[in-house]
């Protein structure tokens, strides 16, 4: 199970912190992400980051988003800084099946029920 937790409602140039505290048994071996969705769109891929702490962005986040992962407590985070209003959407957490970062959906097989995060 993959809680998120840290959405929230704010002006555009500020910052978020979004986590994700899994819980059961997840290895901590495989690959962690963040997806989008806002509405009316498909869910977007927004970072991954491996066990060995690899990260990929997507570009539009590149610069002002950082993902980072607590191993032991398999926890997942997002820093958002410098949002903007496209960056309203619903964040969802998701642990991978694969070791490597990937941008697939179809390739994490757990995910949270998302947190709102809303930029005006």
């Amino acid at each position: 199970q993959l809680v998120e937790s840290g959405g929230g409602s704010l002006q555009a140039g500020g910052s978020l912190r979004l986590s994700c505290a899994a819980s059961g048994y997840i290895s901590s071996t495989f690959s962690m992400g963040w997806f989008r969705q806002a509405a009316g769109k498909e869910r977007e891929w927004v970072s991954c980051i491996n066990s060995g702490g690899g990260e990929s962005y997507t570009v539009s986040v590149k610069g002002r988003f950082t993902i980072s992962r607590d191993n032991l407590k398999t926890i997942l985070y997002l820093q958002m800084n410098s949002l903007k209003p496209e960056d309203t959407a619903v964040y969802y957490c998701a642990v991978a099946s694969r070791y490597y970062c990937t941008t697939t959906v179809s390739e994490y097989p757990y995910w949270g029920q998302g947190t709102q995060v809303t930029v005006s």
